[in-house]
């Protein structure tokens, strides 16, 4: 039977296109009385053969690997991380079969399905998976994106696309990023200071895909604050242990500011604030000037200016300053 590309989610995830019911129908029946072969039609061009094949559990590490340019992270994928789909693997089996190709030495690039790969590999379950002969590169990234859209991608994943669009001249800044993304700017914003973190402080928490903007950029901050040699300390620290699994706490949000509160700590410990001190105001005219000195910068405060003061001291400021 063959399935078009729009009914591709329908298919994958059990969504159906109420506008091509029967289409989709059909779709899913496939799919879920697990038809030992399907026609596919690609990004609607080729149409082609897959073949439904179970790789044992022991084997799938071996015969499989993920296609590269898959936009999910590997390493977020954990049993936190999982735990949508990890219960119901576990009591009845994978449901729904993943997309893949043949590449050399006869083993599989998973195309659809990272995040059930992983699943099968915790759960000792058996992984069930359609394979197809000749699916060039262009089709391929075509499933692995069409795929991620049923699961959302955490911000630095998304960031790291971003990035990419960026650095390939694609976009010229990130308002226009805002739009070809169809987000806000704050949004850009977050996820691109979530793609310029290190994995290794990422991987601190127990579900990536579950930290919002605030916690990513309250990351950011914490991070580059410290000098470059004591980033490096701090990375070291958290690669030996992934440090949501040192947390006596149940429950993804609780596990999460749990680690938030350790990276605080550590990072309190390799670079401690100094008090902040606070400088009062002095008069220079009373009631008409006042001023104040931090370091650097001066903060002057006028009152009863009249318009030809208020010219005059602006022209002094800017030629003794610029």
């Amino acid at each position: 039977m063959a399935i078009k590309t729009s009914e591709l989610n329908a298919r994958l995830f059990s969504k159906v296109d109420k506008r091509r019911a029967t289409s989709s129908q059909e779709a899913q029946k496939a799919v879920a009385e697990k038809v030992p072969v399907i026609e596919l039609s690609v990004a609607g061009e080729a149409s082609v053969e897959f073949q439904l094949l179970r790789i044992r559990a022991s084997d799938i590490e071996s015969q499989t690997y993920i296609f590269p340019e898959n936009a999910r992270e590997q390493s977020f994928l954990n049993e936190i991380a999982l735990s949508d789909i990890l219960v119901t693997l576990k009591e009845r089996g994978q449901q729904y079969p993943a997309v893949g190709r043949w590449v050399e030495n006869d083993k599989i690039e998973v195309l659809d399905g990272s995040r059930r790969r992983m699943s099968c590999i915790l759960a000792g379950q058996d992984f069930l998976i359609y394979v197809a002969h000749g699916i060039n590169s262009k089709h391929a990234k075509f499933l692995s994106d069409v795929a991620n859209a049923h699961k959302p991608l955490s911000l630095y994943e998304r960031g790291k696309e971003m990035q990419a669009m960026l650095d390939r001249h694609e976009v010229l800044d990130q308002k226009e990023l805002a739009k070809v993304c169809h987000c806000s700017e704050a949004l850009v914003s977050g996820a691109l200071k979530a793609a310029a973190l290190p994995l290794p402080l990422l991987q601190a928490y127990p579900s990536v895909g579950e930290l919002g903007r605030p916690t990513i950029v309250k990351l950011h901050r914490l991070f580059f604050s410290l000098p470059m040699g004591k980033q490096g300390v701090l990375l070291e620290k958290l690669e030996e242990l992934p440090l949501w699994k040192s947390v006596d706490a149940s429950g993804v949000s609780r596990i999460t500011r749990e680690v938030s509160l350790i990276l605080d700590n550590l990072c309190e410990k390799l670079e401690p604030q100094m008090p902040s001190v606070d400088v009062p105001h002095i008069d220079l005219i009373k009631g008409v000037a006042t001023y104040r000195r931090k370091g650097d910068v001066l903060s002057i405060s006028l009152k009863k200016i009249n318009d030809t003061d208020f010219d005059a001291i602006l022209n002094f400021i800017k030629n003794r300053l610029s």
